[in-house]
């Protein structure tokens, strides 16, 4: 359920410890610690702390402090202010190019609305100064859905001159890579590896890891960051559906328009919650008008459910729509979300 801080926070502000005061905060911050692992030098190396606000109340974020000049910050997107169940997020951007070495530091958020909070969240990883990469990042940039594309990065490696690289590892099935052969230079070693994103990658940010690994087993593995956006050719409106408050077994319908450039048919929409029905028309337009109805099951609380949308645009498109609701038992039976001993 939606929380309201208004009567609680002034009776946990006006009674409890510094510490305590400062939990509701926390609540909207799932990780508040990342460990970057060892990294090259000069290359990209950012986390993101995702932050959700749960409550009523909108929350804003007033400023976004760091202990340490290896590690910078800042609000995604400028998004400072966040509504009812929005979603933002606090960048932690290690300072590879100037720092070497093992480094950490504490970034401070601090919060002036509803109530005044700050949040601590704490990274830290090593910096090697003996291997780079040319460029920094593997960026893709956008990319409609479909294409393959492919992005070259030269590895680095100084004072060796003999270095193997015995595989790259990634946790994603949707890349290729091909290693060129180890050539020396003044300073080294450098070793060219072409990266390509296949057809089959679905729609969605890419933030993925391709783990360097040398054959010297003395050489740590060295992750190299890729990222891009998968653009799918359909649009959703609206991307975020609200149901609203609703009680066991009541009905909402809402309506979501799915747009492309060229005409296609709906083939399935899925539903990764109980409760949803579907009426996609069986024609091939440009434009679907679908009814969403959802009907309130006997379990009571917050909900979040999300719709996958099938078609027959080419290379199998799709695209996914989130929907959020409360199901509100009666008072007798509604759980109580927070509560003052």
């Amino acid at each position: 359920m939606i929380r309201s801080l208004s009567f609680t926070l002034l009776v946990l502000l006006a009674s409890a410890s510094p510490c305590f005061a400062k939990e509701w905060a926390q609540k909207m911050f799932k990780i508040t610690s990342h460990e970057f692992g060892h990294v090259a030098r000069g290359a990209k190396t950012e986390f993101a702390f995702e932050i959700q606000n749960l409550y009523e109340e909108d929350v804003h974020i007033v400023d976004v402090r760091t202990s340490c000049g290896c590690t910078s910050a800042s609000i995604a997107g400028g998004k400072s202010t966040l509504k009812t169940w929005e979603k933002g997020a606090i960048i932690a951007i290690f300072n590879t190019k100037s720092f070497t070495g093992q480094r950490q530091a504490t970034l401070t958020v601090v919060i002036d609305k509803p109530y005044y909070a700050e949040v601590q969240l704490n990274v830290n990883g090593y910096i090697h100064s003996d291997v780079d990469f040319t460029p920094g990042s593997v960026a893709f940039g956008d990319v409609e859905q479909g294409t393959v594309l492919s992005r070259e990065v030269a590895i680095n490696f100084h004072g060796r001159s003999n270095v193997q690289i015995a595989d790259v590892r990634s946790a994603n099935s949707h890349f290729e890579v091909e290693l060129g052969d180890a050539m020396r230079t003044q300073t080294g070693v450098t070793c060219k590896m072409l990266v390509r994103l296949k057809n089959t990658c679905p729609p969605g940010y890419l933030n993925e890891t391709l783990t360097i690994v040398p054959a010297d087993k003395s050489m740590q593995p060295i992750p190299l960051s890729v990222e891009g956006r998968i653009v799918s050719p359909l649009t959703v409106s609206p991307a975020n559906l609200f149901v609203g408050v609703v009680a066991p077994g009541e009905s909402v319908t809402k309506q979501l328009v799915i747009r492309a450039k060229s005409a296609f048919r709906i083939l399935n929409i899925k539903a990764n919650h109980e409760g949803f029905t579907f009426k996609p028309s069986d024609q091939s337009k440009t434009v679907h008008l679908v009814p969403v109805t959802f009907t309130a099951g006997a379990d009571g609380g917050d909900f979040v459910a999300e719709l996958a949308i099938e078609t027959d645009l080419g290379m199998g498109a799709s695209t996914t729509c989130e929907v959020r609701g409360t199901v509100k038992l009666s008072e007798a039976t509604e759980p109580v979300s927070v509560r003052v001993e």
